[in-house]
């Protein structure tokens, strides 16, 4: 057997067992079904195995032939992906991005304009997705992410810290305030909405403050916070959820704090995140720098509504779990 496999085998190979026809894999190559064939043979008698078996129409693989398959398939993948990359970072006037989606929808897009404003010959793509760039193997130039921040071997800083504490709608409020004048017998007669993808979680923050829940009989819980939060507005339960993202509600007073006994809890919360070899790109060095300077004037922004509110705000402890 040769020492180096013929590449060009191994792509008409790859093409069959994905397609599962010879005829079909010749349509994508653009190549007669001869050719195609030949290359399988040629490649059979040069690996010594049997790489396919037929049923009926169709070309199943071999136990070797998956195996192969498994291998060429992540690496022409890969290989695709890598062109991809580096067609499109010929041009420097283009950036890909990926963003957690309620980040994305409720506090990246409405401030992009300003970005385009400065910058008017760049080109933006924005993937709203739950799941992490895997910048090896995807055609991203960044990810703007929700996280604690641990994400090894990759740059990353945080561009936006957020706050945390109990929301509702001021009808709400006042239908508990109605009921005692203790806020954490108010608490314990709410009705709790979760947003089970956020960090800080309901469970954690009851048992910081010592207050005791009875068992939710109808739990309400959403993995987005952009479902969440205009239930809270509509007056369904308290939200324990992030000001980053409850900004404008806060700001239009359709969401309070549900009390100004319970202090604002900070910690790092949205970042910036890409291989180290990205921030060679001006692009992504400018978004960030963008990312940054809005992120600061937010934060200040968001600090100052929250003590308006009359809201005290601490810092997170180390320790604290899914926090630090």
């Amino acid at each position: 057997m040769p020492l180096n496999p013929n590449l060009n085998s191994l792509a008409y190979f790859e093409a069959v067992a994905r397609t599962g026809r010879v005829t079909d894999a010749a349509a994508e190559l653009g190549v007669s079904t001869a050719a195609v064939s030949q290359q399988l043979k040629r490649l059979e008698e040069q690996w010594g195995v049997k790489l396919f078996r037929r049923q009926d129409r169709h070309l199943l693989l071999t136990l070797d032939g998956e195996r192969l398959f498994q291998t060429t398939t992540a690496a022409f993948r890969m290989i695709r992906g890598a062109r991809t990359a580096v067609l499109r970072k010929s041009d420097s006037r283009q950036l890909s991005l990926r963003s957690s989606p309620s980040f994305a929808v409720r506090w990246l897009t409405p401030r992009l304009k300003d970005f385009l404003d400065q910058n008017s010959d760049v080109g933006i793509r924005v993937d709203a997705s739950p799941d992490f760039t895997d910048f090896e193997t995807e055609a991203m130039d960044l990810d703007t992410r929700y996280g604690s921040g641990n994400w090894p071997g990759l740059h990353s800083e945080c561009i936006v810290s957020d706050y945390i504490l109990p929301l509702c709608s001021p009808d709400y409020r006042d239908q508990l305030r109605r009921l005692t004048d203790d806020p954490r017998e108010q608490m314990a007669a709410a009705r709790l909405i979760h947003s089970v993808k956020a960090l800080y979680q309901w469970d954690l923050w009851l048992a910081v403050h010592g207050i005791d829940m009875p068992d939710e009989p109808a739990p309400l819980r959403f993995d987005r916070s952009s479902m969440a939060i205009p239930l809270a507005c509509d007056g369904a339960g308290i939200l324990l959820d992030s000001v980053t993202l409850a900004y404008d509600e806060l700001r239009q007073g359709t969401l309070v704090p549900m009390s100004t006994a319970f202090p604002a809890v900070e910690f790092p919360a949205y970042w910036a995140i890409c291989p180290p070899r990205h921030m060679n790109r001006r692009i992504v060095r400018l978004f960030i720098e963008w990312l940054r300077t809005h992120g600061d004037t937010f934060q200040v922004n968001a600090r100052g509504m929250l003590q308006g509110f009359g809201c005290s705000i601490r810092m997170a402890e180390a320790g604290e779990p899914g926090l630090l």
